[in-house]
């Protein structure tokens, strides 16, 4: 549903969402910051268009895009031939425990079940070294709450919920953002955190 949803839109979406440059800049600086610190593999789950994969391999990060939808794969391909992308599922990882040196989350759990996301922060956890790095960003809100997304049904979390969430995966919160709804833009959280 996902999928076909993000299937649906994906030019749209690429030309809203298709590079940093239309990225908040602090966003875009917390992304960085705590990606690209260790060597070793990091995975951007639900890379979309693949520009913050893009952006993580221009800091010498051996970064790999994963997503569902075979057009956003398409156009990162095309877009960052120097990089790799392939099409997966951030709920069934392809990689070996302890092997991943940091995960990029970014706004690809938001359309999770709230019945979904430990299991799959569990999943990072498993791949994710000790010492590994996890940064995930999503909508904020007072309570877990569904809502109309454009694209398809999506939760907001509080953010001490989603942190504790983490928290019980084995991660430990090293920094957060957030920032309120602006007129224009919902409100908006990122954690970053450490594999314990």
């Amino acid at each position: 549903m996902v999928r076909d949803a993000y299937s649906a839109v994906a030019p749209v979406y690429i030309d809203l969402f298709g590079t940093t440059g239309k990225a908040d800049a602090e966003d875009v600086d917390l992304i960085g910051r705590h990606l690209s610190i260790r060597p070793g593999t990091v995975l951007d789950l639900g890379c979309g268009p693949g520009h913050y994969t893009g952006h993580l391999r221009s800091l010498g990060v051996d970064a790999v895009g994963i997503d569902m939808v075979p057009e956003f794969i398409a156009h990162a391909r095309a877009a960052h031939p120097d990089g790799t992308y392939r099409l997966g599922s951030l709920s069934s990882l392809d990689a070996a425990d302890g092997t991943i040196a940091g995960i990029l989350a970014w706004y690809s759990l938001i359309h999770l079940l709230p019945s979904e996301l430990d299991g799959v922060l569990a999943g990072f956890r498993r791949v994710t070294a000790p010492g590994g790095r996890l940064v995930v960003g999503f909508f904020s809100g007072d309570e877990i709450d569904a809502f109309d997304h454009k694209v398809v049904t999506a939760y907001r979390w509080p953010v001490d919920e989603f942190s504790a969430r983490l928290r019980r995966a084995g991660f430990t919160e090293i920094e957060r953002l957030h920032r309120p709804a602006d007129g224009t833009h919902r409100p908006h959280a990122a954690i970053a955190a450490v594999a314990a």
